[in-house]
């Protein structure tokens, strides 16, 4: 691992202090504002599905971070992306379902997208401080 990323982990306090749950935070409430919208009687289908599995990507930094095990950390990011490739799917349902517009689709992708590339980002960072600690 190169001296600027570990460095950059060492000063990491908190899981609240990462980009990566901090936009994690702000596509769990774009995906809330944006089911808010979708027929009643997708209550406790879609929208209950795609809520609850965009809270659980910045959960799952959260938990990982507070493991405070590189390994663990690793292993949690790495299921927060599933959980964020799941909501993409959900969406694009919905989309599919005339649930939500084209553009409005756009906006959440994009946010994913953006969002995915942070975890695994970070996810090549934790995991290259984890082959080094050994």
């Amino acid at each position: 691992m190169t001296g600027n990323s570990r460095h950059a982990m060492t000063q990491v306090k908190s899981y609240r202090d990462l980009r990566a749950w901090q936009s994690a935070m702000d596509f769990v409430v774009l995906v809330y504002r944006e089911s808010d919208r979708w027929p009643a009687t997708e209550q406790y289908g879609l929208t209950q599905q795609v809520r609850r599995c965009s809270v659980s990507v910045p959960s799952n930094i959260a938990e990982g971070q507070g493991r405070r095990n590189d390994r663990e950390f690793a292993r949690f990011l790495r299921i927060a992306h599933g959980s964020l490739q799941e909501a993409e799917t959900q969406i694009m349902l919905a989309r599919r379902l005339g649930y939500c517009e084209p553009e409005t689709e756009d906006v959440l992708l994009a946010a994913a997208g953006d969002l995915g590339r942070m975890i695994q980002g970070l996810v090549r960072i934790v995991a290259r401080s984890s082959a080094d600690d050994r």
